[in-house]
């Protein structure tokens, strides 16, 4: 009777272990929000859901990078879209831009909790995530913000991974016809030379306004879709700031700054004509 007790044991600890080893089932984490932080971008970002923090990075989808913290990966990030470093750098943020514009209302993950292997102290894990427009990997390969690239997996309701990965490369292949973000005419330069990955040039600075006329400047920035990086580039807006201003979008104007905490009269006067 004991060896027999000892066996059922040993068989449900064993069954756990394959369980454990194959994956856990897939969670379904409902009206999750972005958690602003410095390092979040296209494909990787800080999410809060039920009272815990977590680090989700999108399944099959590659964004820019956003900085040169890993050079390598934006040398071949440079040459699949046919443009420069620093081009590729502007996409990036262009990318988190688009994310957290999408991300500012509730939305749902997708994960079975596998490990994504991160820098950060909290773990991060892959994951699909669901807005309401859509799947968000699929929304920025569509608009030429990301590649199709990295590790797969089948979701619920498709019948393989390569289903999914083959309707990306669909959505890569239409966005680079119609030329759409990273592969669009003004940014992509095939011709040009990848930078360097130890010489990594810096965005330009946003040029200050010079006369009361400088609110019919061309190339201002919209303050829906503005990098975090331009944001910094504005007198008297830091990172802190320039995280609050993401966060609180999307706004009806530019006029809609003075209600982000931390902007006074004072520096919305003199951040104001920056934006259309």
């Amino acid at each position: 009777m004991i060896s027999r007790i000892l066996f059922v044991v040993v068989t449900i600890w064993l069954t756990n272990v394959n369980v454990g080893a194959r994956g856990r089932d897939w969670i379904t984490l409902e009206n999750c929000r972005l958690v602003p932080n410095a390092a979040n971008d296209g494909d990787s970002f800080h999410v809060s859901v039920n009272g815990k923090e977590y680090i989700f990075r999108l399944y099959l989808v590659d964004a820019p990078e956003t900085d040169a913290v890993n050079p390598a990966r934006l040398v071949e990030q440079a040459k699949h879209f046919g443009m420069t470093v620093p081009q590729v750098i502007e996409v990036g943020e262009r990318a988190k831009a688009f994310v957290g514009e999408k991300l500012a209302e509730p939305f749902t993950v997708i994960t079975h909790m596998a490990n994504a292997m991160g820098r950060s102290n909290i773990e991060r894990l892959y994951a699909f995530v669901q807005t309401k427009d859509g799947d968000l990997g699929e929304q920025l390969i569509a608009n030429g913000l990301a590649r199709v690239h990295g590790t797969s997996a089948k979701r619920p309701g498709i019948t393989s991974s390569a289903t999914e990965s083959e309707r990306l490369k669909d959505l890569e292949n239409q966005a680079k016809q119609a030329k759409l973000g990273g592969w669009a005419e003004n940014i992509k330069r095939s011709s040009a030379p990848v930078a360097s990955p130890t010489t990594v040039p810096a965005l330009p600075a946003a040029s200050p306004p010079t006369t009361s006329k400088s609110k019919n400047l061309v190339g201002k920035l919209d303050v829906n879709t503005a990098a975090e990086k331009q944001l910094r580039d504005l007198p008297g807006i830091g990172p802190v700031l320039a995280q609050r201003i993401i966060a609180a979008r999307p706004f009806r104007s530019a006029d809609d700054l003075k209600k982000v905490n931390g902007i006074g009269e004072k520096k919305y006067e003199k951040i104001r004509p920056y934006f259309n």
